[in-house]
């Protein structure tokens, strides 16, 4: 059967790429503490701000985080409060609220998209290892 893990060495390589990923994952919540915000918080303004512009609304939000939209409506609020997201009306339809970075978010974003950057390029060879022993 297709893609039936039976073998000792996938359950292995399985592992290893999980454990890859949560040390990414660790690296990226250290690093977004740092910056004072949740790991939620700064998916959800890279979520924002790798979004078409103008098309940011908290479905959008709560699809790319993986969330429920009143969970993702309570985000948004906490990074309003923060002074990292502003929402406006949209033009199209004027009972969507449109949402936006801040100066302030776009530069903690800025900085934390640099080192996460440099994180994946270090980690590359290991991760094209791992998908390579999954083949």
């Amino acid at each position: 059967m297709a893609g039936e893990v039976s073998d000792p060495v996938d359950y292995a390589a399985l592992a290893d790429f999980r454990h890859a990923l949560r040390m990414f994952l660790v690296f990226s919540e250290r690093r977004a503490a740092e910056q004072g915000l949740t790991a939620q918080q700064h998916q959800a303004l890279l979520a924002i701000r790798g979004a078409p512009a103008g098309q940011v609304t908290i479905g959008y939000v709560a699809e790319r985080l993986v969330i429920k939209p009143h969970s993702a409506s309570g985000l948004i609020e906490r990074l309003e409060a923060l002074g990292l997201v502003a929402r406006s009306i949209s033009e199209s339809d004027r009972r969507q609220a449109l949402i936006g970075l801040t100066p302030r978010a776009c530069e903690l974003l800025e900085q934390l998209s640099a080192t996460h950057r440099e994180e994946l390029l270090r980690l590359r060879p290991m991760f094209t290892a791992l998908l390579t022993r999954l083949d």
